[in-house]
This record gives C-alpha cells, structure tokens and sequence, in this order.
C-alpha cells in the first residue's frame, strides 16, 4: 500500500504553481454532456477524481479523449444512456453532478446515491427539491435516484440552507428548462462562478453567479466551446499554510487573489507577511505562529477545506486558539492524529480548543480524507523525525504530483510502496 514518508525540520522555500479546481472541473465535465457537439475542457487537475468522472462519462456512452494530462476533448452526441453505475458515484460524491446534467439534456436520469469522503451528512435534498420544482418527479429506491420529466419549466427555488452542489445541480437543469427560474440562497463559491461561466459559453443565459440570487433563463440547446478551468483555491490555501505551518517562504503562482482573501487574512492574524501579486501570493512565516479562531462558513467566508490546515498551524501556534466546524461534523477527525504527533487539542462538538507546543514528533498516521490527509502531511513536513502517512488515496484524490509540488520547495518527502523504499529513504535522510 502506498504510503507518504517524511523527514521534517525544514521550511518550505521557493515557487509553486497551482493546478486547475477540481471542484469545478467536477461540475464543469458532468456539464460537458448536455451538448451534442465537442467540448475542450483545459487546464485540467489530474486527480484521480477527475479521472474516475471522465470514466463516468465514457461508460454513459460519450466519446472522451485525453489530448495531454491537463486537456480533454469531450463530445456527448453519442450519450444514449442516462444510468450511471454505482461503481463510480461510490469512488466520488461530485458525480450527482451528472444528475443535473442528464435530465436537462435527456428530461430524465439514473444516478446511484453519492459516497467520498465520509467528513459528515451530505445530504442531497436540496437537490431534489429544486429538480421537483422544475417539474421533474423524482424518486430515490435501491440506493438509487430516479428522475424524470415530461418538459422541465423554471421555478422560483429558494435553498432551505446555502449548497454548493444543489446550485450547480439545478443551474444546469434550468439552463435547459423553459423560462426563467430564480435561485435564491445559492452558494457563491469561485467554483460555481466558473461552472456558470461555461454553461455561458456552451449558450447558457446565467446571470448573478457568485451571489445569492442566480436567475437562468432556458434556452433550447446548448454547443460546443472552448474552456480553461480557474485555479484550484484550496490547493492555493494549503500550500499558502505550508509555508506558515515549516516556516518558509513560499511563493504560490497561479492563483486568484481574490478568492484567497479569508485565508490570506487568517495567516496575516497568525503573523506571516503576505505579499500579493497579479497571479500569485507570497507567504513568509514568523518565527513562531501567533493564535487565532476560525469559524468555518460557507465563501466568502473560512473554507471548510481548509479548517484542517488551519488547526495543524494552530497546533504549532504560541498560545491557544479556537476552530468552529460549522459545515461537517466529521471534520475533527485529523486531530487524533495530529495528537500522536504530540499537538495538544481538546474537540466538544463542533468546536476545537487548540493549545499550539513547540514541536510535533514525526510517527506513523494515516489520512482520514483528502484535506486532513493533506494536512497530516504538512504536519510532518514540520515535526521532528519521520513520519509516514498511510491511506494516501484520500489525497491523491485532490492533490496533483502532491509529493514533486512539496519536493521542488525542499520537502524530504516520498511516495513509498515497500519497506525497503522506506529504508532506503531513512538511510538517503541519515535516519536510520
């Protein structure tokens, strides 16, 4: 099995570029299908969820073809069937997307229930509210959700709480529904900007992305186009933490400054110097990390894809700080690890009290889901000794060449599948 091996002590320094948003380019390649004519998706992420989506959508018939690692040209004319196999909806949750995007184009859609990374209860109700509300009957049995519809016709739907996926889900059915359905509460995630941005350009009429009210008005059939995924924001912010975390100096390229602004002011209150360019941020660390809260809330707002992150910064902070998971409630299960490390966190509820310590201790732990895994990771990178961590799939999952971005800014990291990898590593580090 696979396995991250580190050995900590030294900070970050040099540059790192950002790879495409997986997930938009999740939302983006479910809403590739809804036109008959080719689609070229780039700037892609290779992530292995971006690879089992495109399977998805070979497997329902569409012709798929990976031009280079980071382009794929899709063309759904062939697509004649609407039932998408559990394999893939148990390997990644953003495969509902496929949901939305099947009944706009076909009026109707067979997609098992969601699995991922188990962080807490994602339910999918609001989605279904809002394709009912278009007019489809929909149905959930054997694990499976059944919808159709005669005609799709637009509605005004108001989200009971604000969701990422339940926006993206139905501004891809009304983009083929007749009239013009408003969306209130939606989420204003970066990544539903850009997924809103590429139904445009296929000839979509979305307007208010990125705010709490979206209004698509439908149009009878979409074509094909052109598009370039923004920056993944979360991959930016954890390598942004990674400098915090080893007291580096990293500079993180590709990026949008804008979306980075909570996180770039929670390191600013943690006492690193961010110096903000056109495409790209600088983080320098202090000598130590000063404390701080973090709430967790929905964009604008502190990501919840990078509370864990910001709880392994806090862990080596001087003095205590305080996280609120106010997203998942499965979100804390990092810090039993990070405590075996020698952090000092005490969770009640949704809430964290973290008491930062002068030092982690490398050991053996495992990745619980893509960010916490991502975050254990960082950990070791800033403890003392070796640490492995198992279970990498979880991050894999996320993260593009995770371990060759980490080694380009000095890391001592490798990916291992054998024990005498390990020692050679151990012996190449003077460890053993």
């Amino acid at each position: 099995m696979a396995q991250y091996i580190i050995k900590g002590g030294r900070p970050l320094e040099g540059e790192v570029t950002v790879s495409g948003a997986k997930n938009a380019a999740l939302g983006i390649l479910a809403a590739a299908v809804m036109t008959d004519e080719p689609v070229v998706i780039e700037n892609l992420p290779d992530v292995r969820d971006i690879n089992v989506m495109l399977d998805a959508i070979r497997e329902i018939g569409a012709g798929v073809e990976r031009t280079d690692s980071h382009t794929v040209t899709i063309c759904a004319g062939t697509v004649k069937n609407v039932r998408v196999e559990s394999e893939y909806m148990r390997k990644i949750r953003a495969s509902y997307y496929l949901i939305g995007a099947l009944l706009g184009k076909f009026r109707k859609a067979d997609v098992p229930l969601p699995g991922g990374c188990d962080i807490g209860a994602r339910p999918i109700d609001q989605h279904l509210k809002g394709f009912r509300a278009l007019g489809a009957d929909v149905t959930v049995e054997d694990g499976k959700v059944l919808a159709e519809a005669e005609e799709l016709t637009a509605a005004h739907i108001y989200l009971d709480i604000v969701s990422v996926g339940a926006t993206i889900n139905i501004m891809m059915a009304a983009s083929l529904a007749e009239g013009r359905t408003v969306l209130e509460n939606a989420a204003k995630e970066p990544h539903i900007v850009d997924v809103a941005n590429f139904l445009n350009r296929m000839g979509a009429q979305i307007r208010g992305a990125g705010t709490d009210v979206i209004r698509i008005t439908g149009v009878k059939k979409l074509h094909g186009t052109t598009y370039s995924i923004i920056p993944d924001q979360i991959e930016a912010g954890t390598f942004m933490f990674a400098a915090a975390i080893t007291r580096g100096d990293v500079l993180v390229k590709n990026l949008i400054p804008k979306h980075m602004e909570a996180i770039s002011a929670k390191l600013q209150e943690m006492g690193c110097a961010i110096h903000e360019f056109d495409d790209a941020i600088r983080v320098i660390a202090p000598p130590r990390l000063r404390p701080t809260n973090v709430k967790t809330l929905p964009y604008p707002g502190f990501p919840t894809d990078m509370q864990p992150q910001a709880g392994t910064a806090m862990a080596l902070a001087r003095g205590t700080s305080v996280v609120i998971e106010s997203i998942f409630e499965n979100r804390f299960r990092y810090t039993e690890e990070l405590s075996r490390m020698g952090a000092f966190i005490r969770v009640k509820g949704n809430s964290a009290i973290v008491t930062g310590v002068d030092r982690l201790f490398g050991t053996e732990i495992r990745a619980c889901d893509l960010r916490a895994g991502a975050a254990l990771v960082l950990a070791g990178l800033a403890a003392e000794g070796i640490t492995t961590v198992s279970d990498i799939h979880f991050i894999q999952r996320g993260y593009e060449h995770f371990e060759e971005k980490l080694r380009s800014l000095g890391a001592k990291i490798a990916l291992i599948e054998t024990e005498e990898e390990a020692y050679r590593f151990r012996a190449e580090c003077g460890d053993l």
